[in-house]
């Protein structure tokens, strides 16, 4: 009996906030609308393939992104946790290095 009292809930506020959004919108939906690309039209699809070098890319910032998300709770702890934290996280930015290094001879970073 619960599970159908919090399921019926959320269906409740579901087709509530559903309504609510019917209710306010400001007019009907542009789907004739060409996408803003400075006044010019666009050359190709929206849904267009990106060339597979840009993959390599994407995965160095990715690993550098996922760094920052380490450093953070890495800073909290580290006074408390000592001189182990410290080695480990050069030990997480000398592996980061060596996957940049290893982009690099590869010719990922070269935009030409």
């Amino acid at each position: 009996m619960n599970v159908v009292a919090v399921l019926g809930a959320v269906l409740l506020v579901g087709l509530t906030v559903y309504g609510v959004a019917w209710l306010a919108r400001l007019g009907p939906p542009a789907t004739d609308r060409m996408p803003f690309l400075s006044g010019s039209r666009p050359v190709e699809h929206a849904v267009s393939r990106y060339h597979v070098r840009w993959y390599t890319l994407t995965m160095i910032f990715l690993a550098f992104d996922m760094e920052m998300v380490f450093m953070y709770p890495w800073t909290l702890v580290v006074s408390t946790v000592g001189t182990p934290a410290v080695v480990e996280m050069f030990l997480f930015l000398a592996l980061l290095v060596a996957g940049v290094w290893y982009a690099k001879r590869e010719g990922v970073l070269r935009w030409t």
